[in-house]
Order: C-alpha cells, then structure tokens, then sequence
C-alpha cells in the first residue's frame, strides 16, 4: 500500500499529522486492538473511520467502494458501537463479544470502533477485557475514548494507544477557511468551539452566533433580583439554544437522504438507517450541551471581566458568581432539567 492512499484517506483528519503517521504505518501490520485517546472535536472517529478504510480496504478487490463505505460510515465489516444510555453497559458488552465472534460479511477483516469508551460501565469493561485482549484473528478493535478513567486503565494496556491533541483555534479556523468558510465567520467558530472542528463546521453556518454570545454575556446586566425576570431571562436563552441546534437538524435531514438515495441506487448492505437515527439524537443532545456549557462559559465570563475592572461589587461576590455557574457547567453532563438549572443558577447571581 502507499503512501500516498493512506494519506488521501487521511485528509479529512485536521491537525494531527503524528497520529496519522502512526496509523498509516500500523495499517501495514496492525495488532488486535488500538486505543485513540483525546478531547471531543480532536478527530478520533474520522481517524478511526480513516483507520478502518486501510485495514478493510487493504488487498480487497473493491477497494475504492470499501474506502468509500468505511469513510461514510457504511461498510457491512465496520460497525461502529456507541452508548444507548449514559455508558456502555454489561448487556451492550456482551453484544459487543458477540459481534467480535462472527465471521467478516465480505473480506477477510472486520473492524469494531467502540465510540465514547471513557463511559464504559465498570461490569461492562469486565466483560469486554478477554475479547479486546485476545480477539478473532479477523477482528480488529478501535476503541476512542476522551480520557482513560480507572475502569478503562486495564485494557487501555491491551491496545495500542495513539494520542490526538486538542485543536488550536488557529488550526481551526484554517481549517474552515479551507473549507469555504468566510474569514470572520471561520474565526468566530474556531473561538465558540472549545477545540471541537465539527462544533466549530456548524456554528460557521450558525447565523445566530455572535448575538447567542452576546445575550448569554450580557445575562449579568439584565439580572434585578426578582424571579420574573429570571424566568424571561432562562426562557429567553433557551429559545437561541434551540434555534442554534437548526445547522445539525439541517446537516442531519442530507446525510439521511443521501443514505436513502445510497440503499435504493445500489442496495448496499449494512446501511444502518437505525444507528445512524440514533447517532443523530446523541449529536443533538451533545450539541445543545454544548451551547449551554460554552454561554455559561461566556456568561463567567462577563463577572471575571468585573472582577478585573473592580468597581462597586466586592471581589467575593464575583468569585462565588463564577465558581456558581462552574457548578452549574459541571451538571450538564448529568441532563438536569435545563430551565430549573439555570433558575436557579441566576437567582444566586449578583447584577452587575
């Protein structure tokens, strides 16, 4: 194989040339069993999309329909396993064996991606050692986790481990600028994405951006210590939150239809209109965190700023402010009810 292949299948992997040389070596000979380690947005699942293209790609007689199908998420011999609930569970573990056990469906490998991997259920990390440790000769795993918890530290030492490292905002924004996106726009994304490139792709088509961040850091200001205008204010925030989420629905709407139009041309197999639903309310979801996490991020923002420039309000009160919203941020994860959350985050809140 070349090398020039293995970069063309690369391309869509921004920023981590180290991980990718890496990859593009370890396609020649690969092991039973890979850890990618790094933030969301830093691009493991397209590496690992890519990965998979090398290793089923490799040899085969229909090789440029395999990449295509391994890049798109689609290949019959490349299932990719995401949490159904808050981690990977025994019962999801043990489906996972199962799948490791069987026989590719049209080459000689199959490759297993096993997405979100920090979550894994400690019973669920139990189940899945022996088969990620020792699997079928003709299963290859790739497991992409954010982070490597303890319940994970066991057979992070099995696998292989290849580090992606957060995304820059300079590198983001080239990216974008690359891709088409206006110069501002590409640097207004790159700055709202928290180092995530395919936040980052969706917030340059997010008309609302700039005015989003603008309300949530002016939140401070509008504050009167009554709970009326908390409620107009949560109700207000919410309201731009779901609006945001319009470039994913849109994004969402032509994948679906471009699998449709895909099925119905050629009747490919391992299509997977269900797991790609599903991986569509778990980007949803994600992303609506993320705007809440990244405006509560700007609203501290907005009381550090008052903290530096002093003024009437004491110093201690400015701090309790931002370590409250922080304290709110770390909830997110956990799906709190958002109006509730941000209630009766701001009720605590000073005005300024």
């Amino acid at each position: 194989m070349s090398v020039s292949i293995g970069s063309d299948v690369f391309a869509g992997v921004v920023g981590q040339d180290q991980a990718v040389e890496r990859l593009q070596a370890s396609a020649i000979h690969p092991v039973h069993a890979y850890l990618f380690v790094g933030p969301a947005g830093s691009g493991k699942r397209q590496a690992a999309r890519s990965f998979a293209a090398l290793l089923i790609g490799k040899g085969a007689a229909e090789s440029e329909r395999n990449t295509r199908l391994a890049l798109a998420g689609g290949h019959p011999d490349v299932r990719e396993v995401a949490r159904i609930g808050a981690s990977i569970t025994k019962p999801q573990a043990m489906e996972i064996v199962q799948a490791a056990s069987l026989a590719p469906v049209e080459g000689n490998r199959k490759v297993l991606i096993l997405d979100e991997f920090h979550l894994v259920a400690p019973e669920a990390a139990a189940v899945l050692l022996k088969t990620i440790e020792e699997p079928p000769p003709s299963t290859v795993f790739v497991v992409l986790a954010d982070q490597v918890p303890p319940e994970l530290v066991t057979i992070a030492s099995r696998c292989v481990r290849i580090e992606f490292r957060s995304l820059s905002e300079e590198i983001i924004e080239s990216a974008l600028v690359s891709e088409g996106v206006d110069a501002v726009a590409a640097t207004a994304a790159a700055a709202a994405s928290g180092g995530d490139l395919d936040r980052a792709r969706l917030l340059a088509k997010d008309k609302g951006l700039a005015d989003r961040r603008a309300a949530f850091a002016g939140v401070p200001a509008e504050l009167n210590g009554t709970g009326a205008q908390v409620v107009s204010i949560v109700a207000n925030l919410l309201e731009r939150i779901e609006a945001a989420g319009e470039p994913l629905k849109q994004r969402h709407a032509t994948e679906l239809l471009a699998l449709e139009e895909r099925i119905k041309a050629s009747g490919e197999r391992g299509a997977g209109r269900k797991g790609v639903e599903d991986r569509h309310k778990r980007e949803a979801r994600r992303h609506r965190a993320d705007e809440l996490r990244s405006g509560l991020t700007v609203m501290a923002g907005s009381y550090r700023d008052a903290l530096v420039a002093g003024g009437a309000h004491h110093p201690p009160a400015l701090i309790e402010a931002v370590a409250e919203i922080h304290r709110a941020i770390e909830t997110i994860d956990r799906n709190p009810n958002e109006p509730l959350l941000l209630q009766a985050m701001l009720l605590k809140l000073p005005s300024l």
